[in-house]
């Protein structure tokens, strides 16, 4: 199932904004890895790359101009990289393993009372991250490190 690139930097500002960002996870997923990159790129990256597009051509001369721009294209495309890269990965389908575990959470919240959408039968790591999500903001400590 391709998508559209517009679709995936959607798809990544979403799961970015879905993905908890915990310290129990950091060991679990590489995405709490990514969003701390991610965010980061997104505030500093286009300052960083007028400063060394700047500094190339005041050191090298008008010349290197094209060296200076494909410098900042780079410093650029960084942001766009890690939310293409969380884009992606939303929509992939758990492995068998990780959806079983997402099953037995999901069945744990709703003995705990928690209000939840039917589990779905192929979860991906977008609903994952929303159960995780629930799992941080409703239930105790004591339950989630349980799981984690």
């Amino acid at each position: 199932m391709a998508q559209s690139i517009p679709t995936l930097f959607k798809d990544g500002q979403a799961y970015m904004q879905t993905w908890p960002m915990k310290k129990e996870l950091y060991g679990l997923f590489p995405e709490c890895r990514v969003i701390a990159a991610t965010r980061f790129s997104i505030r500093y990256m286009p300052a960083m790359a007028i400063l060394v597009a700047f500094a190339h051509v005041m050191t090298l001369g008008h010349g290197a101009l094209p060296q200076a721009l494909a410098l900042a294209a780079f410093f650029i495309s960084l942001p766009m990289q890690g939310l293409l890269w969380l884009g992606h990965r939303s929509n992939q389908q758990l492995p068998p393993a990780m959806a079983h575990w997402y099953r037995e959470i999901h069945q744990k919240m709703r003995q705990q009372g928690c209000n939840l959408q039917q589990a779905k039968a192929r979860p991906r790591y977008k609903e994952l991250a929303h159960l995780l999500g629930t799992a941080f903001k409703e239930l105790d400590k004591v339950f989630t490190r349980q799981w984690f």
